[in-house]
């Protein structure tokens, strides 16, 4: 057998035609985010912030004309007052659904976090379902993929929204590629032109040349420490598509009334512009590091998806490592080889808003940052571990090499 550095040179270069591809991608949604910025008239002016309620702050209503551009919609509303990517889309669903309306899931069950919120766990918190909201979910194929026939006969005249989740989360499925979307719109719209097509773009940003308003969605939510902050935006999270919609997600942040005219920036506004201009190298870079660890466990025999030379459709990498030993020790040399908190030594523990307890690797600049460089898995069977952005591939082959030798010595 290779030695862990041996095979990691096998794989950078069988995977260079594809980092080459990845490139010309990055180049591509680099030139949107560019018009963007200049369509926008961005200067210097707009880096300034404000404080109290946040009235007519230019740079963020600045910022919000430049992600609705990028992302192909009509209005955007980027927030550093999102706590999470989850608390983005809660305010989605909420702003939308009113009493008595119908949710439909098309991909399956919702990532862990979405559980509580939809009501499908917890109770008196105040989940769509404790407000009368019925909540209906479409299972996948067999092989995890879109039941399109299903979906033909799911969606009715008194489907409201249907939540359409981009990414795989923790399920072992394909993620959706922006065609995938599409033809989930189209679908439903034939069927009810009146259904909100919500998309949870969370992990999805900037893989592809398109965002999902550009085929039809109506509404998307994502997260400030993911995909679009570059790394290096502190907090927050961000949605985009129809002005009404997005106004009314807005009033669910604030308070009806308000909306998108409130939200002080605190002099965040260069590092969330920033962010954004570096956000499509960033993420070319997690491929190139998602493409490298799923070539390494593929040749060491662990199942993973996607598969090594699949193209990409966001910035998570599944293994499954098939024994809770080897899935801690394969986040314990992730985080060994961190720029932050390389002392620290993961242990599976409780997590707000998940099921099962998980052990997570994240010695990131940006605490909880799933742009940088992370690991984690839930502990249950089979042990899959789910490994998440990176600001340079070569990083992520240092981690992986140390990552080889911790699962081989289980």
């Amino acid at each position: 057998m290779n030695s862990p550095s041996e095979l990691l040179l096998e794989a950078e270069k069988a995977l260079l035609p594809i980092f080459t591809g990845i490139d010309a991608t990055v180049k591509q949604n680099l030139q949107r985010v560019l018009e963007a910025f200049q369509n926008q008239r961005l200067g210097v002016q707009h880096f300034s912030g404000v404080t109290g309620y946040g009235h007519d702050d230019l740079g963020r209503e600045t910022l919000d004309r430049v992600y609705a551009e990028v992302m192909g919609a009509e209005a955007a509303a980027v927030r550093v007052q999102f706590v999470s990517g989850t608390h983005a889309i809660a305010c989605c669903l909420f702003g939308v659904l009113r009493p008595g309306d119908e949710m439909l899931a098309v991909a399956g069950a919702p990532y862990d976090t979405l559980e509580e919120v939809i009501g499908l766990r917890g109770s008196g918190q105040g989940s769509l379902m404790e407000f009368g909201i019925k909540y209906l979910e479409l299972d996948l194929t067999p092989n995890g993929t879109i039941n399109w026939e299903a979906l033909e006969t799911a969606v009715t005249r008194t489907t409201r929204l249907v939540l359409i989740q981009r990414s795989c989360g923790y399920s072992w499925r394909p993620s959706l590629s922006i065609a995938d979307i599409e033809r989930i719109v189209k679908t439903v719209k034939a069927k009810n032109p009146d259904t909100v097509c919500f998309v949870d773009n969370c992990y999805g940003e900037f893989i592809e040349n398109r965002e999902p308003p550009a085929v039809g969605a109506d509404l998307i939510a994502g997260s400030l420490i993911k995909n679009p902050g570059g790394t290096i935006v502190t907090a927050g999270g961000y949605v985009a598509g129809r002005a009404d919609l997005v106004e009314a997600a807005a009033c669910r942040l604030t308070a009806p009334g308000i909306g998108s005219s409130g939200g002080a920036t605190f002099e965040q506004n260069r590092l969330l512009f920033q962010g954004f201009f570096l956000a499509p190298q960033m993420v070319g870079e997690a491929m190139k590091g998602n493409h490298l660890t799923a070539y390494v466990f593929d040749k060491l025999g662990y199942p993973v998806n996607p598969a090594p030379m699949a193209k990409r459709r966001d910035v998570i990498q599944a293994v499954e490592l098939g024994s809770p030993e080897k899935l801690i020790a394969f986040c314990r040399a992730i985080q060994q080889c961190s720029p932050v908190g390389a002392y620290l030594d993961p242990v599976p523990a409780p997590m707000p808003g998940y099921e099962s307890e998980l052990v997570m690797a994240g010695g990131t600049f940006i605490d909880g940052s799933t742009s940088e460089f992370s690991a984690d898995g839930p502990l249950r069977s089979p042990y899959v571990v789910f490994c998440q952005g990176g600001t340079h591939w070569t990083h992520v082959a240092i981690a992986l090499e140390r990552a080889i030798a911790a699962v081989n010595s289980q």
